[in-house]
């Protein structure tokens, strides 16, 4: 169930840089909005899954591509 696709690093790169740019601009939303469209790496979504707990790490809205990828695509339900 994970929301959005994997990336390269370079789209990695590109999308903070946009992100950036957006934040430079006084956009705090936009910022936060396009930076969780990068996928969070597997262990963070681990550990917040685990010390936070799992309904708040999906209305965080991440992306969560790799997580999936790297866990299964039943990593939520365990």
């Amino acid at each position: 169930m994970p929301n959005g696709q994997m990336m390269t690093d370079e789209e990695k790169v590109d999308t903070s840089y946009q992100a950036c740019m957006l934040l430079e601009a006084g956009d705090e939303e936009g910022y936060d909005r396009l930076m969780r469209t990068i996928p969070l790496p597997p262990y963070l979504a681990k550990v917040f899954k685990e010390k936070v707990g799992l309904d708040c790490l999906l209305k965080l809205n991440w992306n969560l591509s790799e997580v999936e990828a790297e866990f299964g695509s039943d990593w939520l339900l365990r």
